[in-house]
């Protein structure tokens, strides 16, 4: 059950609606850190506008202009190693879609998801997010005591967290939230199994991005596989 949900994942992960996806979330990350890049640089003329004159220096037009490059840059910068965590925060509030477009290509007998509200999704992406990073932040401990296990560990912990989040994601698209917590229960072994499986990339810069679709699609499957159902194609 496992091998073939990651299997259908992979197989579809060209998806044109899988890319899109990714698109959306990273172009919503840039837009957001080009964004405070420009309000930094706005707020540096702001205090130091082009006119600005220093006593006994004068016109201090070249220090603005200075502070405002230096500004752009450090912020650009910044931006380069912010892009892929801003991205994988990001990619949750897209994710349903990717459930729509497993379901479509492989269970498309299926009546179309009631799926959850928004309220309900972002507070549940909320709610993921904290647990994820405190999660995270507590494990340090634990690298630093078992270092040469740290990346075990690390592939262990997201993988429960991530299996559970995406398992529930695709869950209470067709179930209430209890009978989605029992069946959860029900199949833990499975889901943290598959979750470690699409935590590994977590650790490979760039490919980290495609966790969240990954993981979706994977738990999709697992949840309709324990269902009875089997993916076509």
């Amino acid at each position: 059950m496992i091998k073939a949900a990651v299997l259908a994942s992979l197989g579809q992960l060209g998806d044109a609606r899988f890319r899109r996806v990714l698109i959306l979330g990273a172009g919503t990350a840039a837009a957001i850190l080009g964004a405070i890049t420009m309000t930094m640089v706005w707020a540096v003329l702001l205090v130091v506008p082009p006119d600005a004159t220093v006593p006994g220096l004068g016109d201090a037009g070249w220090l603005s202009g200075m502070l405002s490059w230096a500004t752009a840059a450090i912020f650009i910068t910044l931006s380069l190693f912010l892009i892929l965590p801003v991205t994988g925060a990001i990619m949750p509030f897209f994710l349903d879609r990717i459930a729509d477009a497993v379901e479509e290509k492989h269970y498309s007998a299926l009546p179309p998801a009631p799926g959850s509200s928004l309220g309900e999704s972002l507070r549940d992406a909320i709610n993921f997010w904290g647990v994820l990073i405190a999660a995270n932040v507590a494990a340090l401990v634990f690298y630093l005591i078992f270092a040469p296990a740290a990346l075990f560990i690390f592939w262990g912990l997201n993988g429960y967290l991530l299996g559970r989040e995406y398992f529930m994601l695709a869950a209470l698209r067709r179930m209430g939230r209890g009978d989605a917590r029992a069946l959860r229960a029900r199949h833990s072994g499975s889901i943290w199994i598959t979750g470690v499986l699409i935590a590994v990339p977590l650790s490979v810069p760039v490919l980290n991005l495609l966790v969240p679709i990954l993981g979706v699609a994977s738990l999709t499957h697992l949840f309709h596989m324990s269902q009875g159902r089997r993916p076509s194609g």
